[in-house]
């Protein structure tokens, strides 16, 4: 299974996409889609949007998460940012994909087992758990969360499957 993981943002959109094999977790690659901060809001995401289908299309993930906007005292850029995860989302329900959302503090904790963990500690956990990754920035790395995060939902829904098999 392929999953990509987007962390959402208007200067900087994250990416990073996995495969996992049962219990086990591969990195196959990460990146961010940048974003100038003359450009107008239009190209802007126009420009998020065509990063994020060509990493779809060359990549062709099975599975799409992205990470849900928290709100901050800026409310114009709040609804900015809005904007950018909605082009996230957008981008690969367009390629077919089925698109999950997590809020922030539940990839923490699927991470690094505690909801409101810095940005060290998820960096950290994210290289234990993929070892031989070259994370670009801490936007790649948040997006590789978001991807972890996923993929141990997906194990723990076909986990809880069989086990309700089993009882039926």
């Amino acid at each position: 299974m392929r999953i990509i993981g987007i962390d959402p943002g208007l200067r900087n959109t994250g990416w990073g996409i996995i495969e996992t094999y049962g219990d086990k977790i591969q990195e196959v690659a990460n990146g961010v889609c940048e974003t100038k901060k003359t450009d107008t809001l239009a190209l802007r995401l126009k420009m998020i949007f065509e990063k994020l289908s060509i990493v779809i299309t060359t990549y062709k993930p099975n599975h799409a998460a992205v990470e849900n906007t928290f709100v901050n005292k800026d409310a114009t850029n709040t609804l900015k940012l809005g904007q950018a995860r909605g082009v996230c989302i957008l981008a690969p329900a367009l390629a077919g994909l089925n698109v999950e959302e997590y809020a922030p503090n539940a990839i923490k904790k699927a991470v690094v087992g505690v909801g409101h963990a810095s940005k060290d500690q998820i960096q950290y956990m994210v290289k234990l758990q993929l070892p031989k990754t070259q994370l670009k920035n801490v936007d790649s790395t948040d997006a590789l969360a978001v991807a972890i995060c996923h993929a141990n939902h997906l194990r723990h829904s076909m986990q809880m499957k069989k086990k309700l098999h089993y009882i039926i």
